[in-house]
């Protein structure tokens, strides 16, 4: 037989599709250009509602879609920009799963439990017959997995592609789309920023600044899903940023799976990238820095407790530390000691003061012994953390993890017993009682009696539902403390801040939609009162391949 050779590897199916295709931005608003097709008809036929196409239909842009995200702040914005592309698509975003055409399902990879109720989710989907789209690290990881037979999956840098997967899906294709963004041969950080988004909460923005890390921990499986460190450019973070502010937003979150990374894969840093984001911060507006492995804020700790310093930024910090044994983190390959977390640490508490250090620790990781265990339940109690993530290991297949020898199941329940009990021995926010402190409005309080906001050190503080409150910064008396949030009184003659002169979108508002025809789907009006008579086709779109 004869025998063929290629010049070049392809990593992914998608890098055969050519120059001359059209990207995802330039077909994103097509519609646009769409001429409709004029037929004549009898006028009486048509008399019933024309705007109302049957509940079967497959025509694309008409559906109902119901959305589950699962994980981090990450996956949140992620979970954001499908949706405001499908709402400015025309597609209906619903609160009622049961209503729904279609269920859109974000997963998380981190632990057993997010993944066995996405695994749930599927299953139930399947039983009330709805269409399904699969999204996040769960079917990036491991697409081959059985319960992911025959379903659509949208691959987490494949975000801005959501529009023709949902298509394709609703006409009975399964559509797999899992490659990377890259440019010149160079993996970017993910699809474009200025996307259609629809934010949980108008008032935040969550920005992902990079994608992937540098490590290779033995027990993470988010690793095989979002690979290594692909970072944003700062202009392009930089305009999100202002254009958030002039939607109304007060308050930004910078994520990723470790913003310390930041820039070390474009030649530049994390807070090269700060110091340029606080100068088109408003005033009375916050921004919220993610989390930081230790290995990568350690060269950065003066200029990093300036930029906390600073007023317009929250002097917080989330840094895992995972377990306070060395020879734990050796195991893990976390590439620090324990005496390096402590450095970090004591620096920021010496120069930011009353700083927020919130961190992370497994229980029970292979290997651990009672003396491991017990060294990082002193850590605890050194230092008191006033946020504090317990986690129970759960051994995610494909992790070198997995493959060690495991502690007992009843023994790692203990040990996260015995440290969450550590963790409520103490109340952080007692000595904080007749403070006056300025806080932020942002949100409501699940329980719906008060509205949430937070102080200079992110700290929760409960304030009465006054809508007047709400996205302004506003001076309380601090009355009463609990375990996780304080109480404030609003001081009456205190001044309340507005951080924007733009007003807030409302909530399912689509941000982000350029001015033009589609302008109407801000307020959640689909476009199909149109009624256009195309021509069929059964091809695909570029770069989509149907699956059996």
């Amino acid at each position: 037989m004869p025998s063929a050779s290629c010049d070049s590897l392809l990593d992914d199916i998608e890098d055969i599709v050519s120059q001359e295709d059209l990207k995802p931005q330039d077909r994103h608003f097509s519609r646009k250009h769409v001429v409709p097709k004029v037929r004549k008809r009898n006028t009486q036929k048509y008399l019933q509602d024309e705007n109302s196409p049957p509940s079967n239909s497959t025509i694309p842009g008409i559906q109902k879609i119901w959305m589950r995200t699962w994980g981090c702040s990450h996956n949140n914005s992620d979970g954001e920009y499908m949706a405001g592309q499908l709402a400015a698509y025309g597609y209906e975003i619903t609160e009622n799963a049961s209503d729904a055409d279609l269920w859109l399902l974000n997963s998380c990879t981190v632990k057993n439990p997010a993944e066995d109720h996405f695994r749930n989710s599927i299953k139930k989907a399947q039983e009330e017959n709805k269409k399904i789209v699969l999204a996040g690290c769960v079917p990036q990881a491991q697409p081959r997995q059985d319960y992911l037979k025959g379903l659509s999956i949208i691959g987490v840098q494949q975000i801005d592609r959501v529009v023709e997967v949902v298509e394709e899906t609703i006409k009975g294709h399964s559509v797999r789309l899992l490659g990377q963004k890259k440019n010149n041969g160079k993996r970017l950080g993910g699809a474009p920023l200025d996307l259609p988004k629809i934010r949980k909460n108008p008032l935040i923005e969550i920005i992902s600044i990079n994608t992937g890390c540098l490590n290779a921990c033995t027990y993470c499986k988010t690793k095989h899903a979002r690979g290594n460190l692909a970072s944003y450019p700062i202009d392009e973070l930089v305009d999100r940023a202002k254009q958030s502010f002039q939607e109304g937003v007060c308050e930004i979150w910078l994520t990723s799976e470790d913003t310390g990374a930041y820039g070390r894969d474009i030649g530049t840093n994390l807070p090269a990238l700060l110091w340029k984001l606080v100068e088109v911060i408003p005033r009375g507006a916050m921004l919220r820095l993610g989390m930081t492995n230790p290995p990568y804020i350690l060269e950065h700790l003066e200029e990093m407790a300036k930029i906390l310093n600073h007023p317009r930024v929250y002097a917080f910090l989330h840094i895992p530390v995972q377990s306070a044994s060395d020879s734990v983190l050796t195991e893990m390959r976390r590439e620090y000691c324990v005496a390096d977390f402590k450095r970090v640490v004591d620096f920021l508490k010496e120069k930011v003061p009353g700083i927020t250090l919130a961190t992370d620790i497994i229980c029970g990781f292979p290997g651990e012994t009672d003396q491991d265990f017990q060294e990082t339940v002193k850590l605890v109690e050194e230092y008191k953390f006033p946020s504090l993530f317990i986690n129970q290991f759960y051994p995610r297949p494909g992790t070198p993890a997995a493959k060690m020898a495991q502690i007992p199941a009843q023994v790692k329940k203990q040990r996260t017993k015995d440290l969450s009990r550590v963790f409520h021995s103490y109340n952080p926010y007692d000595h904080k009682i007749g403070e006056r402190q300025q806080v932020l409005v942002t949100e409501e309080s699940f329980d719906s009696k008060f509205y949430v906001a937070h102080n200079r050190f992110y700290e929760q503080v409960l304030v009465p539902k006054d809508p007047t409150f709400m996205g302004k910064m506003i001076e309380v008396d601090i009355y009463e403390s609990g375990k996780h949030f304080m109480k404030g009184q609003p001081v009456s003659d205190a001044r309340v801040y507005t951080p924007s002169i733009s007003k807030p979108l409302a909530k399912g508002e689509v941000s982000g939609l350029p001015e033009g025809p589609l302008e109407g789907i801000r307020s959640g009006v689909p476009v199909n009162h149109l009624i256009l008579f195309l021509e069929h086709s059964t091809q695909l779109p570029n770069g989509c391949f149907p699956f059996p």
